[in-house]
C-alpha cells in the first residue's frame, strides 16, 4: 500500500493528494474489504510498528532538525495546540447536549465522555489512563465499540487534516510573511543511501530506542518519546551524524508503513455491528470532533494563518504526537517537527486532566 502510495503520488491526480493520504486511504479500503487485517483481528505485525516503527521513524526525522527554526515555530504552535485543546472539551460539551448519549449508554456515558476528551487533546494514552481508573475495560462491547469508532474518526481527521491547506488556501490566504520564513528553514534533503549510513542508522536508531524505554523504566514520569527525540536532536547536531545520508528517507518511509497501519485500523464494519450503540457512539465522537475542527480553524485561522500549522496542532490533539510528526513531514514542514512532537507529549499530561474535567462536570 506505501508502494501504491508512492507511484499514485506521480500521477496528476495523485499529486493533488500526496503519498501519505493514498496509503491511508489506499490500506483502509483493503481492509475493509477484508484482503488485510483490520483492528479486530489485528496482527503481530501491527503491534511490532505501533511499538518500534513509529518511535524510531521519530528519532530519524529528528536528525533533520533546524533549531534555529524551531524557535519561531514553537510558541505558535503551544498556542494553537492549547486552543484545540479547549475546542475538543466544547465538542465533547456540545455533543453531549445534541446527542444526549445517556439515553443509550446510560451511566458510561459520563465515563466515555471523559475518555474521548482525553484522546482528543493528546492521543491514546489519556484514553486508558481514564478508562483503568473507571474499570471501562470491563465493559466488553461497549470498550470494543468505543476504540472501533476512535479508530475510524481519528483516521478520517488525519485524512481531513491532510487536505486542509490544500483546500483553505484558495479560499482563505495565508500570512505570507510567516510563511516564506518557514519556508526558508525547509531543506528537505533526498540524497540517496549507502551501505556505511545505512548501518549506524540502524545501530543508532535502535541503541537510542532502547535507551529511552530503560530511562522510562527507571524514571515512569519521562516520556520515552520525549527522551528518543532528546537523543535524536542531540546527534544532529554532531558532525558525523550530520553527514549521515539517508535519514530522512528512512524515516519517512516508516512514517508511510505506521499511516498505513493507521488506515488498516479504520474498520467500519466493526462500527455498523454495534448498531443503535455504534451509532450513537459515532455520532457523538464526529461531532466533538468536527466543533473541534471548526474552533482551531476558524479562531487558529484568525490569529495565526497558517493552515499546515493548524493541521498539525489540530493533529496533535486527535491522533497525537506521531500523527502530528507525520503531517509536519508530509507538508514538509521541518522546523514544526519537533514542536509537533512536544505538544503532543504535552497533550499526554493535559489531556487526562481534562478528560477527569469534563466528567465531573457532566
Amino acid at each position: 500500500m506505501v508502494l501504491l502510495g508512492i507511484f499514485a503520488e506521480k500521477t496528476k491526480w495523485g499529486k493533488q493528494l500526496g503519498a501519505a493520504l493514498l496509503a491511508i486511504v489506499f490500506t483502509a479500503v483493503i481492509a475493509n474489504l477484508g484482503l488485510l487485517p483490520s483492528a479486530s483481528n489485528s496482527i503481530p505485525l501491527y503491534d511490532g510498528i505501533f511499538t518500534y516503527v513509529a518511535p524510531i521513524s521519530i528519532f530519524y526525522l529528528m536528525l533533520g532538525v533546524n533549531l534555529n527554526a524551531i524557535k519561531k515555530a514553537g510558541l505558535p504552535m503551544i498556542g494553537l495546540f492549547v486552543l484545540g485543546s479547549l475546542a475538543t472539551v466544547a465538542g465533547i460539551l456540545l455533543a453531549w447536549v445534541v446527542i444526549t448519549p445517556e439515553t443509550t449508554l446510560g451511566e458510561n456515558a459520563k465515563i466515555l465522555a471523559g475518555m474521548l476528551t482525553g484522546t482528543y487533546t493528546g492521543g491514546s494514552v489519556n484514553f486508558n489512563a481514564i478508562a483503568l481508573e473507571y474499570n471501562f475495560q470491563e465493559q466488553g462491547v461497549l470498550y470494543a465499540g468505543t476504540i472501533a469508532v476512535d479508530n475510524v474518526v481519528t483516521t478520517v481527521w488525519i485524512i481531513v487534516t491532510l487536505a486542509l491547506p490544500r483546500v483553505l488556501r484558495p479560499l482563505w490566504s495565508e500570512n505570507r510573511k510567516r510563511n516564506s520564513t518557514s519556508a526558508a528553514a525547509q531543506e528537505v534533503k533526498t540524497e540517496g543511501i549507502d551501505l556505511a549510513s545505512l548501518a549506524w542508522l540502524l545501530v543508532l536508531g535502535l541503541v537510542s530506542y532502547f535507551v529511552a524505554e530503560t530511562i522510562s523504566e527507571f524514571l515512569p514520569s519521562i516520556p520515552s518519546i520525549l527522551t528518543l527525540t532528546t537523543l535524536g536532536i542531540l546527534l544532529a547536531q554532531t558532525g558525523f551524524v550530520s553527514q549521515l545520508k539517508g535519514a530522512h528517507t528512512l524515516g519517512l518511509y516508516m512514517v508511510f508503513l505506521f499511516l498505513a497501519v493507521i488506515g488498516a485500523y479504520c474498520e467500519i464494519n466493526a462500527v455498523i455491528e454495534l448498531k443503535e450503540i455504534g451509532l450513537t457512539l459515532f455520532l457523538f465522537t464526529a461531532l466533538a470532533v468536527l466543533v473541534h475542527g471548526a474552533v482551531i480553524i476558524i479562531l487558529g485561522g484568525l490569529i495565526y494563518r497558517d493552515w499546515s500549522m493548524i493541521a498539525i496542532a489540530s493533529q496533535a490533539n486527535v491522533g497525537g504526537g506521531a500523527t502530528a510528526l507525520a503531517l509536519a513531514e508530509t507538508f514538509e514542514r521541518k522546523e514544526l517537527m519537533l514542536p509537533a512532537i512536544l505538544v503532543g507529549t504535552l497533550g499526554n499530561a493535559l489531556g487526562t486532566y481534562l478528560g477527569f474535567l469534563v466528567i465531573q462536570l457532566l
